[in-house]
């Protein structure tokens, strides 16, 4: 008998659940927090609580990850110098600490337009070299020619040795902008992608399972490791690529919504026979536009540990994820006296930072290149959890708390909050940590509010069900502005929204919020079993899907002949005819489809691979098009 793992590392647990090959039953599951910043022991803590007489037997782990989803939401990516080249029409507000624009680039049939600036990009290296882990570059029509990415790519490898992502290695689609957002977000992701390879990789080894790694990506597909290593941007929404392939199986539905409440964020997406819907012009996450085809999904910052925040007496959940009050009293033992005994913050004073139930503690990584205060902050935060105004306090000093930002951005410290699972603890519909801890901080910020500490917990649960209801519908309606949608969803208690399909929960205790939904949704609502480990469920029964697109364009030479371009992931390529180039063009996209499957480690005798070809306009009656579109889409499963 043979079985495959999937484990999937959240923001807040890390889930692992053992499949049988044969029939796809779920034998085994468990979930343990997921340890920060080094996940090697959250991982360890998932597999241990696993029945070990099916570990010897595990011929596949496939993983997936909410990390890099969640690192983009919560602006705390790792630092990357931006070098755009040619000519680029920047948004005002790009939020790009260290870019530039240099002078290159080609047009749209891969001929220079302008000789590359080589000097201003090794002025901009030399400049913010020690300041970033990596680099990113996107190239004018990178697409049709890639020749100025691949040269500024080999000269800051030369003068820095780190790592170089280009646009057009991650996207073939035009939009160079929009490319060269991709690739910097791929690289902030780099650092999070290794460390969790490389953990999930020493797990395995150590316990000596010989198995293939595999990892989801956020289109619903699986992909070798050695690709999720280089491109980890496509593993953003891999997490609730995930829960959407989990609840189809847990469930037995080829069609339905799915809503999976995750630590950090709310995602929604729905399957149609068995399908997800792409999102073709790329995905959007944290404001940012990218190039990476994802399943089109809604998704906000509000989940089970965003932070619970008071100003001006109202109520504030996330963009942030905390740990819990609830957790933190288990975790650091002599907490809840702490709490207890905590000072209390004029409310003038109440920001995000500052908060009574809001406090810091270190993450057990080593501090390097801090400026002056942020190690003068950074020294008065222990392993203890401390609070902002006894850090103040202490000093005798006024600390920006912005800096707080930076030490958490470098991962140096993590802070811990109330959330929405400590209003579960409250009112007793989640007992799985310290209820008197989150009793506690609902105590605190009662006096802010005005409001009983039971009211307030119910009114927190309220608002993240009608966040979750309003995510749903601003999904299915996905013309109509959420405002609008808001006004009619959530303000007439005499109407209801009827869904004609079956809506799935996904996600830790997702059943405490099934009346609140009801009383906003006419819907089936249902909570498969195994609902709270849904995405390692989704990690493991995903399959290989890898598309290949091949443009060939006609046009002529200054003089006067023709010539057939062909533009491929390979790069570009010149024919003498069109049907020259469109025969190798159909060799070649089958070819990199079987290449890509071989090295995912997918079984190719089951690939099946679908070909479809579109030409757009011919250029004189009966002649050859003038461009032609190929398409090659592989699907394959996993070795057993």
């Amino acid at each position: 008998m043979q079985y495959s793992m999937g484990i999937d590392a959240g923001g807040t647990y890390t889930d692992s659940i053992i499949i049988r090959d044969s029939d796809g039953k779920v034998m085994d599951s468990n979930k343990a927090l997921t340890t920060y910043p080094d996940l090697l022991a959250g991982i360890r803590n998932s597999i241990d609580g696993l029945d070990e007489k099916y570990l010897k037997d595990v011929k596949m782990v496939s993983v997936s990850t909410t990390l890099a989803t969640n690192t983009i939401l919560e602006k705390n990516g790792y630092p990357v110098g931006l070098i755009l080249v040619g000519d680029y029409e920047i948004p005002e507000r790009m939020h790009v600490e260290f870019h530039t624009i240099v002078k290159g680039g080609h047009d749209h049939h891969g001929t220079e337009l302008v000789s590359l600036d080589m000097e201003a990009v090794e002025a901009f290296v030399s400049k913010i070299k020690d300041k970033v882990s990596a680099f990113a570059v996107s190239s004018y029509f990178s697409v049709r020619n890639p020749a100025h990415e691949l040269a500024v790519k080999a000269r800051i490898r030369e003068l820095t040795g780190k790592p170089v992502v280009c646009g057009h290695e991650l996207s073939l689609d035009l939009g160079a902008y929009e490319r060269g957002i991709t690739a910097y977000l791929n690289a902030q992701l780099i650092p999070i992608a290794n460390q969790f390879i490389r953990s999930i990789r020493e797990e395995i080894s150590r316990r000596g399972m010989d198995s293939r790694l595999l990892m989801l990506k956020c289109d619903g597909s699986v992909v070798g490791i050695n690709e999720a290593l280089e491109k980890p941007i496509e593993s953003i929404f891999s997490g609730p690529a995930a829960s959407l392939v989990g609840a189809s199986h847990l469930s037995g539905l080829g069609t339905c919504a799915v809503i999976d409440v995750g630590g950090t964020s709310t995602d929604v997406s729905m399957l149609e026979e068995g399908l997800p819907e792409l999102c073709e012009e790329g995905a959007v996450v944290g404001g940012w536009q990218t190039k990476v085809k994802a399943i089109r999904m809604e998704t906000s910052a509000m989940g089970g540990d965003s932070h619970i925040w008071i100003r001006n007496m109202k109520i504030n959940i996330g963009p942030r994820r905390v740990i819990p009050l609830c957790v933190a009293a288990v975790r650091y033992p002599g907490f809840l006296e702490t709490l207890k005994k905590g000072r209390i913050p004029a409310a003038m004073h109440l920001e995000e930072n500052v908060q009574p139930t809001k406090f810091f503690v270190r993450t057990g990584l080593e501090a390097s290149d801090l400026g002056k205060l942020e190690k003068e902050l950074f020294d008065r935060i222990g392993d203890f959890p401390a609070s902002l105004n006894d850090i103040f306090w202490e000093t005798q000093k006024t600390l920006s708390p912005g800096l707080l930002d930076s030490l958490m951005r470098k991962r140096l410290i993590q802070a811990i909050g109330f959330t929405p699972t400590d209003a579960l603890h409250v009112l007793g519909e989640y007992t799985a940590w310290d209820g008197e801890a989150s009793k506690m901080g609902a105590k605190l910020l009662e006096r802010y509010t005005q409001t009983d500490h039971l009211e307030l917990c119910k009114q927190i649960k309220k608002d993240v069900a009608r966040n979750m209801a309003l995510n749903l519908v601003s999904f299915i309606l996905k013309d109509v502005p959420p405002r609008e949608i808001e006004k009619i969803l959530l303000s007439d208690r005499f109407t209801q929204f009827r869904m004609k399909i079956p809506v799935v929960l996904i996600g830790g205790p997702v059943v405490a919020y099934i009346k609140e939904l009801k009383q906003i949704l006419d819907a089936e609502i249902i909570v498969p079993e195994h609902a709270e480990v849904g995405n390692a469920v989704g990690a493991v029964v995903g399959k290989g899907i890898k598309r290949i697109e091949i443009l060939i364009k006609s046009t002529y030479s200054k003089d006067k002949k023709r010539l057939v371009l062909l533009f491929s992931p390979k790069g570009r390529e010149t024919f003498g005819s069109y049907a020259e180039a469109l025969e190798y063009a159909s060799a070649l996209g089958r070819k990199l489809v079987m290449e890509y499957m071989t090295e995912a480690g997918l079984d190719k005798g089951q690939v099946q691979i679908e070909a479809s070809k579109k030409d757009i306009a011919l250029s004189e009656a009966g002649a050859i098009p003038v461009e032609t579109k190929l398409v090659f889409v592989g699907i394959g499963m996993p070795k057993t």
